[in-house]
């Protein structure tokens, strides 16, 4: 063993006790950690031939880094749906790198982890009401998640016509229809094959929404009744958080042959609050969910999962499964997680939210999000109330989008918010919706309290202003 690997196991306790106790300073000072930084650092490009081992390399990250860390799980980051991470998160995440499994199979003399991971799976079918015939696992994020969901269809489509698309590729365009899909599932058909730029875009419905026109999807179906397509559907846009109609599109469903896709990264959670689950009723008839848990679970990244029926498990396993590795065994007959996502290796990314669900059960995912709510409603408010901005949707769930008030204002948004970004009290995105430029605000922590709510709008008005 090379003298600086067994220095560092000799030390194992003091390597462990100095980064517990970083990260005890971070997490206590978080509510008044930058949430940006001006901080920059010169790239080494050279490795040095001996290294300087965990102690060294902690004081070096210490020293270039650490001011990079803005407080992006701290509770005024509120760009992106960035979530935090709960103690029960972190610890969870501390174990699965100490464990470091890769949660494949569920029997056998290997590594069993994947248990947990099914376990977990079935914990958060019953948190968002969502019935037993569902299947899902664990992947990077709603990238991946969306990724895994489309592949599936795809595979769905192909044998409407009679091909393995798995094994022979796509010799034929695949139709997709959608309002306003996320960019994540974009990426996904453009990896996919079926192509970014190749998505029907049907109608939005009338008034102040990003949801699907439920006439215009109809008349869409009835004019190709007899194509087989995906349906991208949206549980939560990123703008303004609206859905579509599930309990219509369920009816739709009855009708019509197609694939009925959720993105629900977000948007999801709504089934888990006290007033908002009317949103994601009849959701439960699609054919795949996508759901991200880094988001408002606030568990640790990378953690999102999929859910797909369980009646189309035949073409998840043509779609993914390792047909060249016989060391596996039959991929019908002995369950593994790798015949059923992209990944072959993974972590047990499933452990976070199995401890945050253990450590807060229902009431408290509930408290997150009916807190989280109340604080977009608030913060909504307060923008109604100002002389100098504007709401440009209703506060539907837990993100709020608005501007400036007046046309003539719509340059300035963008120095303003850089001016409010760079002061590190708060970070928020800009945005543009229905042609006018705006600025987002999302509302995932559970550390987030009304007082930031007060004190944000107060720095807003003052920078406005020019008094900062």
């Amino acid at each position: 063993m090379i003298n600086q690997l067994q220095k560092d196991l000799e030390q194992l306790g003091e390597l462990f006790h100095q980064t517990q106790a970083q990260s005890l300073a971070y997490l206590s000072g978080l509510e008044n950690r930058p949430t940006s930084t001006q901080h920059t650092v010169e790239h080494k490009k050279i490795l040095q031939e001996n290294g300087i081992g965990t102690l060294g390399a902690l004081q070096q990250f210490n020293k270039r880094f650490e001011p990079l860390m803005v407080g992006s799980s701290g509770p005024r980051y509120w760009g992106f749906v960035t979530g935090g991470t709960t103690p029960a998160g972190i610890a969870g995440d501390w174990l699965t790198t100490i464990y470091d499994q890769n949660p494949q199979g569920l029997n056998g003399q290997g590594d069993v982890s994947a248990n947990v991971e099914i376990e977990t799976i079935h914990l958060l079918l019953d948190l968002f009401h969502l019935p037993s015939d569902f299947f899902g696992g664990f992947v990077t994020g709603a990238t991946m998640s969306n990724f895994t969901c489309l592949a599936v269809a795809r595979q769905w489509v192909g044998t409407q016509n009679e091909k393995d698309i798995a094994k022979e590729g796509i010799t034929s365009s695949i139709k997709v229809i959608s309002t306003t899909p996320h960019s994540s599932s974009i990426k996904s058909l453009s990896l996919l094959g079926i192509g970014s730029s190749n998505v029907i875009k049907i109608e939005t419905a009338k008034g102040n929404r990003e949801s699907i026109d439920m006439d215009a999807l109809e008349n869409y179906f009835k004019s190709n009744s007899k194509e087989s397509v995906i349906l991208l559907s949206s549980a939560g846009t990123v703008n303004t958080v609206d859905f579509d109609d599930f309990n219509a599109i369920a009816k739709l469903k009855e009708k019509y042959s197609f694939w009925w896709h959720i993105d629900a990264a977000f948007g999801g959670f709504a089934a888990c609050s006290s007033h908002r689950q009317h949103l994601v009723a009849g959701w439960e008839g699609a054919d795949s969910i996508t759901i991200d848990c880094h988001k408002w679970l606030n568990v640790p990244y990378e953690s999102a999962l999929f859910f797909v029926k369980q009646k189309h498990s035949v073409l998840q396993v043509e779609t993914f499964q390792n047909s060249n590795a016989p060391y596996l065994g039959n991929p019908m007959e002995n369950f593994n997680y790798l015949n059923f996502l992209p990944e072959n290796s993974r972590r047990l990314k499933a452990l976070p939210a199995w401890f945050t669900l253990m450590a807060y059960g229902k009431d408290g995912i509930r408290e997150i999000v009916d807190n989280n709510i109340a604080h977009a409603e608030r913060f909504g408010k307060g923008i109604e109330a100002s002389l100098q901005f504007e709401l440009l949707a209703p506060v539907r769930l837990n993100t709020v989008c608005f501007t400036l008030q007046g046309e003539e204002n719509q340059e300035k948004i963008k120095p303003f918010l850089s001016k409010l970004n760079a002061m590190g009290k708060v970070f928020m995105t800009p945005t543009i919706y229905k042609e006018r430029k705006g600025i987002r605000a999302a509302f995932v922590n559970w550390r987030t309290t009304s007082e930031d709510i007060d004190f944000v709008l107060e720095l807003m008005c003052k920078v406005i202003k020019g008094h900062l």
